[in-house]
C-alpha cells in the first residue's frame, strides 16, 4: 500500500511511526483470492495485527540480496530532521542502535543487542533511569558505545541550542543532566521534570560524531552515515539509481544478519506492480489492485479469473492473440513466486471536521455530523473485502489489540439519525420541506452552484472553450468501476481554477468576506454530491454558479489593476468564460434546450429527454402532491436564515486515492440522510495535505495518523488546543481540525508525567473520551497493510507495529 504516506506532509523525527499523517490509498476491489478458495492462497489464519511468515534462524539460509520497494529515496539520513521520512526511519532501524523496540501489540520492549538493563532507579525528588550498556555494543569504528553518546544526543536535541536543526526536542527537553554512572557502561538520566515515555528515548542513537556538531547533525548526517552500530551498515547512497545498499556489519556482535545485502529501491506505488511481474523487486507494499493481480496469478491456469477481460476460448487465435497470452502466461508464472502479506496497519483513516470557521465551529453540528456516520459501513466497504477484521476504531490515541485499548467512542454516540437532526435542530438547522432530493444510492444533497463540474458543459458551451474544467467524463470510471457512474459529483478541476481554492476569497452570495478569508463552502460553485429532483433546482444551482463566478471575475480584476499579463488578470478571464457558461446553461434548461443534463432524466445522443419541459410545467410536477412512497424516499435539506448547509469536503484526485474518494462518496450519502449537503472538490495528490489539510482550507477531509506506543507524548501536538501567537495568527501544531479543549492538555500533560502506569492509562483514556466528545476527529478504520514477498522470504511482510529485526530476514532454506 502506498504510503504517501504520503502527500501526507509528514514530519517523522525519530522513531518508527512517529506522528505524521498520510492519505490512504488502494483501489477498493474484491479479492476473491486473498480471501481464499485453496489451502495454498490461505497458507496460514492471518493475524489480524502482523503478518511476517515468521520462521527460526536455522530454517534460514545465509547470504541472498533483498530488493526493497521505497516510496522514494529519503531526504535524510538524519530520524530528527523535519524532512526526515518512513524509508529514513527504515535505514535507521537497520544500521543504529534503538533501546527500546516495539512488538507485535506496540509495547516497548529493552533491545538486548544494547541493554543490559534499563529502570527507573529513583523517583524522589527527581526521577532517574539508569542504562546498562551492553559491554559487547560497539560502533562501526571500533569505538564503544558509551556515556558519551548519550550526552552528545541529549545537548542536541534538548533545544537549547538553536545551531542544531532539529525537529523535535519532546522528552529530551525535560531531562536535566545525563551523566556516566558506575562505570564506563551505565549511564545515568535525570529528568528535571517527570517523564513516562522515557522509553521513547535515545532511539535511534546516533554518535557523539554526528550529535556532537552542528554542521554534522545540520548537513554530513543527511548524505550519509559513516559510523554505524546496527547489523547492518549503509554501504551507498546512490541518488541518480535511486538505491540505498545496506550492507552486513562486520563488527556486528549480535545474531549475524542472514541477509548479506538489502537494497532499497526507490519505486512508487504505480509501478510495483509491473516490477512485481518481471520479478525485479523482492519485498513492496502494494495497493489492492496490485495485491489482486497477485493473487490471482496463482489461480489455476485454466481458470477464468486466471484469463485477462475479453479472451475467448473458441476459435483460432492470432499471433498477437498468441503473443498476449504467452506474455500473460510468463508474467504469471513469476506472479505465483509472490504472496500477500496482510495485516492491520498500526494507523487509522478518521474524518476530519475543520471547526476553526462556518457551521463546523459549532460542536453541535460537528457531533450532528458524526452521529450521521455509519462506521460499522464504512470500516466494512474497506476491510471485508480483504478478510481482515472489520470494526471500526474506537479510539484516537490507541489501535485495536494494543496494550490498553478500550472503545470511548460512546462519549460521542453511534450511528443515529434522529439525533443528528435534534443537534442540527438546535443549531438553528432546520428543514421547511421547500427543498427535497432523492435518497438512496445518491442520497448526498447537491451542493450550491455544481454547474462546471455535474454538467462538464458538453452541449451548447462556449465554442472558445479550452476545456480547461474536465467534467463528469474523466478517469474516474477507470479508477473505481462505475463506467462513470455514482461519481458523487467529486471535482475534476485543478487548484487553480476554483476561486474555492485560492486562499484570496470573494464576497459570495450570502456576505462578504475578508480580503484573507476563504469563501464559505455554501458560496462556492462546486459539484452535486447527489442526482437534483427537477429541473428548476438545477436552473438555481447555475445561476448560482454564474454569479459567484461573476463576483469571482470581478475581484481577481480589481487585483490584476489592469495588468493583462497577470496572473489575477488570467484568473479574471476564466472566471468570466465560467460564468457566462453557467448562465447560457442555466437559459437553455429554463427555455427547453438543455441535452445531456446528468440528473435529468436524458443522456447523450437521445432525441429529447424531460429537461425539455418549460420550467413552469416543473414547477407544477415539483408542486404536486406525490405517493406516501416517494415522500418517505427524500431528504429535506437544512437551513439557517434560508442559506442550505454545505460542507466542503475536499478528497485528493490521485490514482492511488480511489479508495479514500469512496469512503468519502459513502460519507457525502449518508450525510446526505439528514439535510447536509457536500461539495465535494478533488485537488492533487500532491498539494491535499499542505495546501488544504494543514492550511485549513476545507471542511470535511479524510487523512491518516499513525499509531504510537507513546500516545501522552506523540500525540499531544494533534489534539493540543491551538494557541493565538504574537502576530495574529493561529499556532495549531498538528492539530489540523482546530478543535481542543484546556481540559484535553491538561490530561495530556498529566499523561506524560505520571510514572505510575496505571494511572497514566488512565488520564490517557480520559483525554480520549474527551476528544471524541469534542468532535473534531473521527476515526473511522484501521488501515489495511498489504504487501507482496517472495514465497520464499521469511520474517518480513506486514509487520504492524512490531519494529523489524533486520538480522532475521532471509530466504527459507
Amino acid at each position: 500500500m502506498t504510503d504517501h504516506d504520503h502527500p501526507s506532509g509528514r514530519r517523522a523525527a525519530g522513531r518508527r511511526r512517529r506522528c505524521a499523517a498520510f492519505i490512504a490509498a488502494g483501489a477498493l476491489l474484491p479479492l476473491p483470492a486473498l480471501s481464499g478458495c485453496s489451502s495454498d492462497e490461505r497458507e496460514a489464519s492471518v493475524s489480524a495485527s502482523q503478518d511476517i511468515a515468521p520462521a527460526s534462524r536455522g530454517e534460514l539460509k545465509n547470504g541472498g540480496t533483498l530488493r526493497w520497494a521505497i516510496d522514494a529515496m529519503p531526504g535524510t539520513l538524519n530520524a530528527f530532521q523535519s524532512d526526515a521520512d518512513a524509508t529514513t526511519t527504515r535505514i535507521t532501524g537497520a544500521v543504529l542502535p534503538s533501546m527500546f523496540t516495539l512488538d507485535a501489540n506496540g509495547q516497548p520492549q529493552r533491545n538486548p543487542d544494547y541493554l543490559d538493563a534499563a529502570d527507573v532507579t529513583a523517583r524522589d525528588p527527581k526521577q532517574i533511569v539508569t542504562y546498562k550498556i551492553n559491554p559487547k555494543a560497539r560502533w562501526s569504528d571500533g569505538s564503544a558505545l558509551t556515556a558519551a553518546d548519550f550526552i552528545a544526543q541529549w545537548n542536541a536535541l534538548r533545544g537549547k541550542n538553536n545551531a542544531f536543526w532539529t525537529a523535535r526536542n519532546a522528552g529530551y527537553d525535560r531531562i536535566g543532566k545525563v551523566e556516566q554512572g558506575a562505570g564506563a557502561h551505565e549511564v545515568k538520566v535525570t529528568f528535571a521534570r517527570p517523564y513516562a515515555d522515557w522509553r521513547s528515548l535515545f532511539t535511534p542513537l546516533y554518535p557523539k560524531s554526528v550529535m556532537g556538531s552542528p554542521d554534522a547533525f545540520n548537513e554530513d548526517a543527511r548524505e550519509q552515515l559513516k559510523v554505524g552500530a546496527g547489523p547492518f551498515l549503509v554501504q551507498k547512497r546512490d541518488t541518480e539509481e535511486g538505491r540505498v545498499v545496506l550492507v552486513r556489519n562486520p563488527k556486528w556482535w549480535g545474531d549475524r544478519a542472514k541477509l548479506k545485502q538489502i537494497v532499497l529501491e526507490s519505486l512508487p506505488g504505480d509501478k510495483r506492480a509491473a516490477a512485481l511481474a518481471d520479478g525485479s523487486i523482492d519485498v513492496a507494499a502494494v495497493d489492492q489492485l496490485a495485491a489482486k493481480r497477485v493473487a490471482s496469478a496463482r489461480r489455476p491456469a485454466g481458470s477464468a479469473a486466471s484469463r485477462k477481460p475479453g479472451d475467448g476460448n473458441a476459435g483460432p487465435q492470432g499471433d498477437g492473440a498468441k503473443a498476449d497470452a504467452k506474455a500473460v502466461a510468463a508474467e504469471n508464472a513469476v506472479l505465483r513466486g509472490y504472496t500477500i502479506r496482510k495485516a492491520l496497519e498500526p494507523a487509522y483513516t478518521q474524518l476530519a471536521l475543520n471547526g476553526a470557521s462556518g457551521p463546523l465551529a459549532d460542536d453541535r453540528v460537528r457531533r450532528a455530523v458524526a452521529r450521521a456516520l455509519d462506521r460499522q459501513a464504512l470500516a466494512d466497504t474497506v476491510l471485508k473485502p480483504l478478510d481482515l477484521p472489520s470494526r471500526p476504531l474506537g479510539s484516537h490515541l490507541l489501535m485495536a489489540g494494543q496494550g490498553g485499548y478500550e472503545d470511548h467512542s460512546d462519549a460521542l454516540g453511534g450511528q443515529d439519525t434522529g439525533a443528528a437532526q435534534a443537534l442540527l435542530a438546535d443549531a438553528g438547522w432546520k428543514s421547511d420541506g421547500s427543498d427535497r432530493q432523492q435518497a438512496g444510492q445518491n442520497a448526498g444533497a447537491p451542493a450550491p452552484g455544481a454547474g462546471r463540474a455535474a454538467y462538464g458543459y458538453r452541449d451548447g458551451g462556449d465554442p472558445s472553450d479550452d476545456r480547461d474544467d474536465g467534467g463528469p467524463y474523466g478517469d474516474e470510471s477507470a479508477e473505481d468501476g462505475s463506467g462513470g457512474r455514482d461519481r458523487g459529483g467529486y471535482d475534476d478541476g485543478a487548484d487553480d481554477r476554483n476561486p474555492a481554492r485560492s486562499g484570496r476569497g470573494h464576497a459570495g452570495a450570502s456576505g462578504g468576506h475578508g480580503a484573507d478569508a476563504r469563501p464559505a463552502a455554501a458560496e462556492a460553485p462546486l459539484s452535486f454530491t447527489g442526482a437534483v429532483g427537477s429541473e428548476v433546482q438545477q436552473a438555481a444551482l447555475l445561476r448560482q454558479s454564474a454569479a459567484f463566478y461573476k463576483q469571482a471575475a470581478a475581484g481577481e480584476k480589481d487585483e490584476a489593476h489592469g495588468d493583462t499579463a497577470s496572473a489575477a488578470y488570467a484568473k479574471y478571464k476564466r472566471y468570466k468564460k465560467r460564468a457566462a457558461r453557467a448562465l447560457g446553461a442555466a437559459e437553455r434548461i429554463e427555455t427547453g434546450q438543455a441535452r445531456d443534463l446528468p440528473g435529468s432524466g436524458g443522456h447523450p445522443g437521445s432525441g429529447g429527454h424531460p429537461g425539455a419541459r418549460h420550467v413552469a410545467a416543473e414547477r407544477s410536477a415539483a408542486a404536486a402532491p406525490q405517493p406516501a412512497g416517494d415522500r418517505a424516499g427524500r431528504i429535506a435539506v437544512v437551513k439557517k436564515n434560508g442559506r442550505p448547509l454545505t460542507l466542503r469536503f475536499v478528497v485528493p484526485d490521485g490514482a492511488g486515492s480511489v479508495q479514500l474518494r469512496t469512503v468519502g462518496r459513502r460519507i457525502s450519502e449518508m450525510l446526505g440522510k439528514i439535510g447536509v449537503q457536500t461539495s465535494v472538490q478533488r485537488v492533487s495528490d500532491a498539494g491535499y495535505f499542505q495546501d488544504h489539510i494543514a492550511s485549513g482550507d476545507y471542511d470535511l477531509a479524510l487523512y491518516s495518523w499513525p499509531g504510537t506506543a507513546y500516545p501522552a507524548t506523540d500525540a499531544r501536538p494533534i489534539y493540543a488546543k491551538p494557541q493565538p501567537a504574537p502576530d495574529g495568527s493561529l499556532t495549531v501544531e498538528q492539530n489540523y481540525t482546530r478543535v481542543g479543549t484546556d481540559h484535553i492538555d491538561q490530561l495530556f500533560d498529566q499523561a506524560a508525567s505520571e510514572l505510575d502506569e496505571g494511572a497514566a492509562r488512565t488520564l490517557v483514556e480520559q483525554a480520549d473520551a474527551r476528544i471524541w466528545a469534542a468532535a473534531g476527529s473521527i476515526p473511522l478504520y484501521q488501515r489495511p497493510e498489504l504487501v507482496a514477498t517472495k514465497k520464499t522470504l521469511a520474517n518480513v511482510g506486514a509487520f504492524g507495529f512490531a519494529t523489524p529485526r533486520f538480522q532475521d530476514i532471509g530466504y527459507t532454506k
